[in-house]
């Protein structure tokens, strides 16, 4: 059976940047031959699913300047060095769409990209949120949707959101969110 491991023999920072660092590992196999890996570090980020009181979904559409187009997707950003993820979910659902208040509740985490990068976003559903005025960083410029949550669904199932972290948000969130309003109606 395969140990499913590499051994680190050298690791090499070839760029630091504000969001990222890019470094060359050279590795050896587990049959002994050496390989190299291009790595990308970054340190971690939060997505909400957000639900305002009345049960409507909330969702951003910005820019992506490395794939060239505006996705739709949940708000989401990067955490500080240190931050706690809850307090980050609740500053960028703030700072995105203007909305707090509520419950945040964690639902585990994903690893975005593991072929070549170590981001770990953390996710969150977020129910009961109250609207207020969005504040999005200097640099941030993006539209606020407001849907029902079987809008959202189909969107997804038909390929028309393609974020990967608001796609294993719908997927995580499913029986919570169906939960939620079952006990909400029969509440």
């Amino acid at each position: 059976m395969n140990r499913l491991y590499e051994k680190e023999l050298f690791r090499e920072y070839v760029f630091k940047g504000k969001i990222l660092r890019l470094r060359l590992d050279q590795v050896e196999l587990e049959n002994g031959s050496k390989a190299r890996r291009e790595v990308v570090e970054h340190d971690g980020a939060v997505a909400v699913l957000p639900f305002d009181a009345d049960g409507y979904v909330h969702l951003v559409t910005q820019y992506r300047k490395p794939i060239d187009r505006s996705l739709q997707e949940v708000p989401a950003g990067r955490l500080e060095v240190g931050e706690d993820p809850i307090a980050c979910a609740k500053r960028e659902l703030r700072e995105e769409t203007g909305l707090h208040g509520g419950e945040v509740i964690p639902i585990g985490y994903i690893y975005t990209t593991p072929g070549f990068c170590d981001e770990k976003i953390y996710l969150f559903v977020a129910f009961d949120l109250r609207p207020g005025e969005n504040h999005p960083d200097p640099d941030e410029f993006l539209n606020v949707e407001r849907l029902p949550w079987e809008a959202f669904i189909e969107r997804c199932a038909q390929g028309q959101i393609t974020d990967a972290k608001t796609l294993a948000l719908a997927l995580r969130a499913r029986a919570k969110v169906e939960a939620y309003f079952s006990d909400k109606k029969s509440g």
